[in-house]
């Protein structure tokens, strides 16, 4: 073979391997941006009743996990709001940890989407629920999910009027309620990574 032939089935080659690797890493790509999650407002706010916490997070279900939904396997987000008071001489002080636990499941016979909130762990038998919810699809149980309004994160006599606080809001799909396949699968892949964290300070403004 000529040497301008081999350089020319070199070229072809490493052609070839590019648009394989291309088109491997693309869907890839794709799947972490859809399953990408984000806390896009965050407030607090402070009252004679104590501090509230207001949020508005963004995510998308990979393909997997809706169909996992359709299915029948019962999907848990937690909600977690620490609040900490400022110490100039050493860490901040944890003042609270608050949470929150949603269990969205997809009902076949009725066709509708159940949400359970509770401010524990729930269970299959829906032990320490608090609050149900029906919606009529899932777009509308998922926007449930993502918007939290005015949830009690500490009362007002753990927060004094002088000092200065700050938060951490965490959010995510909590994979360690799935069943134990699910579990195992989900391990390492970002088709069943949904998480968000944000800081938000207390402000002067907001005791008011």
């Amino acid at each position: 073979m000529h040497r301008g032939a081999r350089i020319k089935t070199g070229l072809e080659r490493l052609l070839l391997l590019w648009c394989v690797c291309t088109a491997l890493l693309l869907p890839a790509a794709a799947r972490a941006e859809a399953g990408a999650a984000e806390v896009s407002q965050l407030q607090l706010e402070r009252t004679e009743e104590g501090v509230f916490l207001s949020a508005a997070i963004r995510f998308e279900l990979s393909a997997i996990v809706e169909d996992a939904l359709l299915k029948g396997i019962p999907m848990y987000f937690v909600a977690e709001a620490e609040l900490f008071r400022d110490r100039w001489y050493w860490y901040d002080k944890k003042v609270t940890l608050a949470s929150r636990h949603m269990r969205l499941a997809y009902q076949p016979l009725t066709r509708r989407w159940r949400l359970n909130v509770s401010p524990g762990p729930i269970g299959n038998a829906g032990l320490g629920v608090t609050f149900n919810q029906n919606f009529d699809s899932l777009a509308d149980a998922l926007a449930a999910i993502q918007r939290i309004s005015r949830w009690k994160i500490a009362d007002a006599s753990e927060v004094d009027a002088d000092a200065r606080y700050n938060a951490d809001f965490r959010f995510k799909l909590d994979v360690s309620q799935l069943p134990r396949p699910f579990q195992i699968g989900a391990v390492g892949q970002s088709d069943w990574s949904i998480s968000a964290s944000r800081n938000q300070r207390l402000t002067a403004e907001s005791a008011k």
